[in-house]
C-alpha cells in the first residue's frame, strides 16, 4: 500500500510518497512560494536526480496537481498513476480539544480544524485547504488528519489547565496542548522499544530540539507533560521564540515602547531566544561559532537554552518519580553532541554517565550512555512522516 503524506503550510506544500510494505520513501518534495510570484517545485525521486518544476502555483489546489503529475511523470515519477495511492495523510498542527487520535476526514473533521482556527491561525487554514486540494485531485481516495496535539490530549488536567478563572477554559478552551506531538508520540514509542523498556510503565523524556524546540515526558508511550502550552510560545527557548516568559513583561515593554499586544506577541514569537539574546542569528550553529569566538552575547544565549532544558528535565523527572530514559532528537538533539554533553553532565545526579565516544556521532540511532548509566541516554532521529504514514496505514487497511 502507498501513501502520500502532506504538511501543508500558509505558502508551501512538503510531500513523501511511502511504500507501506516496506516503509520505503518512494519519492519526496516541495512546493516553495504558493500563491507569491517565483513558486516553484522540487521532485527528489529516491535514486533518480533531484526534479525543478518553476511555474506559478496561485493556490494549493494547483500545487497538489503539479505534486500528482511528478508522482506520475514517465522520466522523474515513481508510480504509473495517482490510483496507486491507497490513501492521504496530513499533518494537521490543531484538533482542540476534540481529537485525541488521528481520524478519517469528513465534514465533522473539516469543522473542527475550522473551529480551531484562532488556536492556530497560521496552519490550520492552510492544513484544511490541503486536504480539500487532495480531495479535489483524487476523489473518493480517504486522507487521514494526524494531529500534532493529539499526543497532549492524555496529559491530566492538573498538567494542562492554567490558573486563570475557569471560565476562560469552559468558553474557549484555553489550556496547555503542546507542539511537536506527531514526533513526540513517534520517538517515545521507538525509544520504549530500542531501550528494551515496559511498553505500559516505561518512563520517557524526549528532547525535540531544533529552531523550534520542545520536551515531553510520557509513561508507556502516554503523554503525561509537555512544554509547549497553548500555542507553541511557551517552554524552552527556541531559535526566535523566547519560551516561558513572566506575562507582566509583555505589559511593561508595550507601556515602554508603546506597542501593542500583538506587536509584542511577534516579538516572542519572531526576535527572541537565540536570535533575540545574541543578537546574532536564530541558527544555533551561528550562535555556537560565536560563542567559540569569545562572543558573551552567544555565549549566554547557548547556555540559556541548555540552562531551559536541563530545568524541564528535572521537572519532567519529579512529576514523574523517575524516568528510564531521555532521548534527544530534531535537528540539533540529533546532531549536536556538545549540547547533549552539557545537559546531561548537569543530570549526573540521576546517575547519568555519557559515553564521550558513542556521543560524536550524527542523526543516526544510537545509545550514547554508559553500561552503567542508571537512566538510558539515546539519540533517536524522528520520523514525522512515516509516523503520519503509520496513522493513516492503520485507519485505512
Amino acid at each position: 500500500m502507498k501513501i502520500l503524506v502532506i504538511n501543508c503550510g500558509s505558502s508551501s506544500l512538503k510531500y513523501q510518497l511511502i511504500d507501506m510494505d516496506n516503509e520505503s520513501v518512494l519519492a519526496k518534495g516541495l512546493c516553495e512560494r504558493i500563491g507569491i510570484e517565483g513558486s516553484m517545485l522540487t521532485h527528489k525521486p529516491t535514486g533518480k536526480d533531484k526534479y525543478v518544476v518553476e511555474k506559478s502555483m496561485p493556490d494549493h489546489k494547483v500545487a497538489v496537481q503539479m505534486v500528482m503529475d511528478a508522482l506520475v511523470d514517465p522520466e522523474h515519477g515513481v508510480i504509473a498513476g495517482t490510483d496507486e495511492i491507497s490513501a492521504v495523510g496530513h499533518r494537521v498542527l490543531h484538533g482542540g480539544q476534540y481529537y485525541s487520535d488521528s481520524i478519517i476526514v469528513n465534514d465533522d473533521v473539516k469543522k473542527v480544524i475550522r473551529d480551531c482556527f484562532d488556536l492556530g491561525p497560521l496552519h490550520n487554514p492552510a492544513n484544511l485547504i490541503g486536504i480539500e486540494a487532495c480531495e479535489a485531485a483524487m476523489p473518493g481516495v480517504p486522507n487521514v488528519a494526524v494531529f500534532d496535539t493529539a499526543f497532549g490530549q492524555s496529559m491530566p488536567k492538573k498538567a494542562y489547565l492554567y490558573a486563570i478563572p475557569y471560565e476562560y477554559y469552559e468558553k474557549y478552551s484555553i489550556r496547555r496542548y503542546g507542539f511537536h506531538g506527531t514526533s513526540h508520540r513517534f520517538v517515545s514509542g521507538e525509544v520504549l522499544k530500542f531501550a528494551g523498556l515496559d511498553p505500559e510503565k516505561g518512563k520517557v523524556i524526549v528532547c525535540h530540539l531544533g529552531n523550534g524546540a520542545s520536551i515531553s515526558a510520557s509513561i508507556g508511550g502516554k503523554c503525561v507533560d509537555t512544554s509547549m502550552g497553548l500555542t507553541p510560545l511557551e517552554g524552552l527557548v527556541m531559535g526566535t521564540r523566547s519560551g516561558d516568559v513572566d506575562p507582566a513583561v509583555l505589559q511593561f515593554i508595550c507601556n515602554k515602547e508603546n506597542k501593542t499586544v500583538n506587536e509584542m506577541l511577534d516579538i516572542l514569537n519572531k526576535k527572541s531566544g537565540l536570535l533575540g539574546i545574541s543578537g546574532i542569528s536564530s541558527d544555533c550553529r551561528d550562535v555556537q561559532n560565536a560563542q567559540a569566538e569569545g562572543n558573551e552575547r552567544a555565549d549566554m544565549a547557548i547556555k540559556s537554552f541548555e540552562y531551559r532544558i536541563i530545568k524541564y528535565i528535572g521537572a519532567y523527572v519529579a512529576a514523574m518519580n523517575g524516568v528510564d530514559a531521555i532521548a534527544f532528537t530534531a535537528g540539533i538533539g540529533e546532531n549536536d553532541a556538545m549540547i547533549r554533553k552539557d545537559v546531561c553532565d548537569s543530570l549526573a545526579y540521576l546517575g547519568i554517565s555519557i559515553d564521550d565516544e558513542a556521543n560524536k556521532v550524527r542523526g543516526e540511532r544510537k545509545m550514547i550512555s554508559t553500561a552503567d548509566s542508571k537512566v538510558k541516554v539515546m539519540i533517536m532521529p524522528t520520523d514525522e512522516e512515516l509516523a503520519i504514514a503509520r496513522e493513516t496505514l492503520e485507519l485505512v487497511k
